[in-house]
């Protein structure tokens, strides 16, 4: 049984914020709010749960999981950081961003991509998913909630309750999210480049679309 969970989306309830951390720490999987859109999410370290939410995306394992993180310091045990990368990142977060970058050798190998040993991460600024991260004091292993054959992201908690029943264990209802997923930007090469334009605007942080 999937259960709904609602949370005050700007005032998120301690007691529900920890319900919902235990149920990641416990091995479920989990859909919660963020900055961009719906996204699904598991302990970091679970293996079982990170292949179903494989399987609910219908991806394979070349599919770039994120790692949704409190803070940059967080971001630096999972990443190497140049200093030119840093001050992207500073410039860029918290926010509607996801950042590929290469993964240090703390990222266990399953989770990094198996050909070129990169990581996405991000820092969302919503409330709801700072706190679910601050209660379980480490990132959660993550992806958008976009479901095989369609085409936006689901934004109603009700119908992905529905639409995942069984499939998922909790669905946080934080109110309406966002539309678009977050903009991904590979910062591997000599410059950054964008991958995906989403809800993160370029201007901001100084980039173009390259692709």
């Amino acid at each position: 049984m999937t259960q709904l969970l609602s949370i005050h989306p700007t005032h998120p309830q301690p007691r529900l914020i920890a319900q919902a951390a235990q149920a990641v720490r416990r091995g479920g999987v989990i859909v919660y709010p963020t900055d961009s859109c719906y996204a699904l999410g598991c302990h970091i370290g679970d293996k079982d749960a990170a292949e179903r939410l494989r399987r609910i995306r219908e991806v394979d394992e070349n599919h770039h999981f994120t790692l949704v993180c409190r803070d940059l310091s967080e971001i630096a045990n999972f990443a190497k950081v140049d200093n030119a990368q840093y001050r992207l990142l500073k410039a860029a977060t918290p926010g509607a961003y996801t950042f590929i970058l290469e993964a240090t050798r703390e990222v266990p190998r399953r989770l990094a991509h198996p050909k070129r040993r990169t990581i996405g991460l991000r820092i969302p600024e919503h409330v709801i998913a700072q706190a679910l991260l601050a209660e379980l004091d480490e990132p959660i292993l993550s992806t958008t909630l976009i479901l095989p054959g369609v085409d936006d992201p689901l934004n109603d908690a009700e119908e992905i309750r529905a639409a995942l029943a069984g499939r998922a264990d909790l669905v946080i209802d934080g109110g309406a999210c966002g539309l678009a997923p977050t903009t991904v930007v590979d910062m591997t090469g000599p410059v950054p480049r964008v991958l995906r334009a989403g809800a993160g605007p370029l201007a901001a942080i100084g980039l173009e679309e390259t692709v």
